[in-house]
This record gives C-alpha cells, sequence and structure tokens, in this order.
C-alpha cells in the first residue's frame, strides 16, 4: 500500500471514531486543520488533523486547556473561520462548500451559543430585536402578531418572561444574558447547537443552572450539542461522549462513563486528577498528577507527540513520531504510543 493510500486509511479510520451503527452521523469532521498567519512567516497551527463524529441527538463535549483550539474547532464547524485544510459534512454535505440556498438552510439547522453573555448581544437592541432578528432573516413567521408570539414563547422556554422582551441586555444578569442567547439560537428551531464555553463567565451558583436548562431543551426538542468547556465536571454532567484536546489535536476520545472511569491519555489521567471528588475520605487519599512546565506554544509545537513536554511517561519513540487516535477499546479512542489496543499503558 502507498503512503498517500495508507494515510487516507488511517483519516477514515479516525474520523469513525463514534460512528453510530450503520447510521450516517449528523456531523463528521475529517482531519480539520485551522492555522493561522500571524505575521513575519510565522504560523500559529490552532487546529492540527482533528477527526471525530457526532450521532444525531448526542451531545459531544470537548475539553482541554485554554487555547488547546477546542472553541476553534466549533467556530470553523459552523463556518466563522475557513478551514485550512480537512472536512466538515453536516448531513453528509460539506459544510464549506455550500452558497445560496443550501448555505441559509445550514445557518438554520445548525446554531451557535457564545461564550460571553456580554459581548455576544448588540448592546443597543431591545431583546426583542436580539431575537427577533433570525426570525426575519430567515421569514419565520407570516404577521407582526405570529412573530411577537414567537418571541415570547422563546423567553419562557428559556426562563425569562415576556416583559423582558422590551428590556436592553445591560439591564439583565449574566445568567439572564445567556438566557437571550439561547433563545436567539432556538429562534429558527435548528437540530444542531455549538455552546462555546456557555457558562465560563457566569457564577458558579449560575453555572449549573444553564447546564441544566441546556438539558432539557436538548431532551425536548432532540437536539445535537457540542458542549465545549474547560470545567470537566460539568462536562461529563452533560455529555453522551467526551473529547479531550490539547495543542490542536484530540488525546482521547470515549463515552463519558468511560473516559471518567477509565482514561488511558496521560494528559487526561492528569486533568481528572484535578477534578474535586465530593467523599473527603476519597480526597485525601487519591494521588494528585502535577504536570510540569507550560503548554509549547502553537507557533512553534514539539516534534512527535505534542505532550511530550509535559508527560511524565514520555519515551523515545514520544518525541520521534505523532501518535495517531486508535480504538484501544471499543468506542475509546486514544493518541498515545504508551497505550495498547486492550487499553493498558
Amino acid at each position: 500500500m502507498s503512503n498517500t493510500a495508507g494515510g487516507a486509511v488511517i483519516e477514515e479510520r479516525r474520523a469513525d471514531a463514534g460512528q453510530a451503527n450503520g447510521e450516517r452521523p449528523l456531523v463528521e469532521v475529517r482531519d480539520l486543520k485551522r492555522y493561522f498567519d500571524v505575521g513575519r512567516g510565522a504560523v500559529l497551527k490552532a487546529v492540527d488533523g482533528v477527526s471525530f463524529q457526532i450521532r444525531r441527538g448526542e451531545v459531544l463535549g470537548l475539553v482541554g486547556e485554554s487555547g488547546c483550539g477546542k472553541s476553534t474547532v466549533g467556530r470553523t464547524i459552523i463556518r466563522l473561520y475557513e478551514p485550512t485544510g480537512g472536512t466538515v459534512l453536516f448531513d453528509g454535505q460539506d459544510v464549506h462548500k455550500l452558497s445560496g440556498p443550501d448555505l441559509m438552510r445550514f445557518r438554520r439547522r445548525a446554531q451557535m451559543i457564545f461564550q460571553d453573555p456580554y459581548a455576544s448581544l448588540n448592546p443597543r437592541m431591545l431583546v426583542s430585536e436580539i431575537i427577533g432578528e433570525a426570525l426575519d432573516l430567515h421569514g419565520l413567521y407570516e404577521s407582526r402578531k405570529e412573530r411577537t408570539e414567537r418571541i415570547h414563547e422563546l423567553l419562557n422556554l428559556v426562563g425569562l418572561n415576556r416583559e423582558h422582551a422590551n428590556r436592553f441586555p445591560h439591564e439583565f444578569s449574566g445568567g439572564q444574558r445567556q438566557r437571550i442567547g439561547i433563545a436567539r439560537a432556538l429562534a429558527v428551531k435548528p437540530e444542531f447547537i455549538i455552546a462555546d464555553e456557555p457558562i465560563s463567565a457566569l457564577d458558579v451558583s449560575i453555572q449549573a443552572q444553564i447546564v441544566n436548562l441546556m438539558t432539557d431543551l436538548q431532551e425536548k426538542f432532540g437536539l445535537t450539542y457540542i458542549f465545549i468547556a474547560h470545567d470537566l465536571s460539568m462536562v461529563k454532567h452533560i455529555s453522551d461522549r467526551v473529547a479531550v484536546m490539547y495543542l490542536g489535536k484530540i488525546m482521547e476520545l470515549a463515552e463519558s462513563d468511560e473516559l471518567y472511569q477509565h482514561p488511558q491519555h496521560p494528559y487526561t489521567q492528569a486533568l481528572l486528577s484535578a477534578v474535586p471528588i465530593p467523599d473527603p475520605r476519597v480526597e485525601r487519599t487519591r494521588e494528585r498528577i502535577v504536570l510540569k512546565g507550560d503548554v509549547p506554544s502553537p507557533l512553534n509545537p514539539p516534534q512527535g507527540c505534542p505532550f511530550n513536554t509535559r508527560c511524565p511517561l514520555a519515551e523515545k519513540i514520544c518525541f520521534e513520531a505523532r501518535p495517531e487516535l486508535q480504538e484501544v477499546a471499543p468506542g475509546h479512542w486514544v493518541a498515545c504510543h504508551l497505550v495498547s489496543p486492550n487499553g493498558a499503558a
């Protein structure tokens, strides 16, 4: 087999991570790359060869440290960024080749909830205008009365009152603003929502309320989510599967319970060791894995495994060759030279 053919097989297997039994996934990401030219010949590799699939009605959690590229993945899928390489398929169609009516249909079917509820809402627009803008753009009402009723219905769905429609964003708390952002995303009745760290800018007391709201909406409307976050405990609560990113690449991908109970990649193990456990007896006895050093710059990533500069288990091969994402157990994918197919490091 030629090197080209072999690479194609590898990418196809990596993209198969999480495929349902013969059912076409709603979202399929194949070897996605997004690089940024930062001047003077330097290139920042924010996303560098990411592959996964999302089934209809599923919630995929995307986690990792700040700067790992998880938000860039979401923004490239939704077409806020154009990819440097790779493919994004939505219901079998190449997202970045859509135009005209096909692109408008995609924008109805796929929406995004942004991280900062203070920056993502136009401060000069009333809430009714913010939510109604999408209805106007897609022509989703036949009369002004129907438009108003739809806005009030959306506000009620996210736990706000119809009276809130005539207020400006600065009159709301952070949690309420995020609810407005969720209502705006729901206005066009999407199938797929990318939630880009929707709780990171909120008070801890409000975070669980927003996650519970999103869970209720997902169950009510059969939504498919990518839930991007760095809070591993929240991701576990809402996600069916979890993908762990590091320096633009996926290190591990598995069902949520499987990942949290049997993490295989050293990076995932270190992240989970920092998550508090409510049982004080277990918390006192468990070992914390402290990573040394900082995340390398994506402007100058290390050769071989991107985690080799901080990995306490790194061997010679880790500095020579980049590990491929391989299935080490049914539905459990790991990119690590030190993890065997039976899941043992």
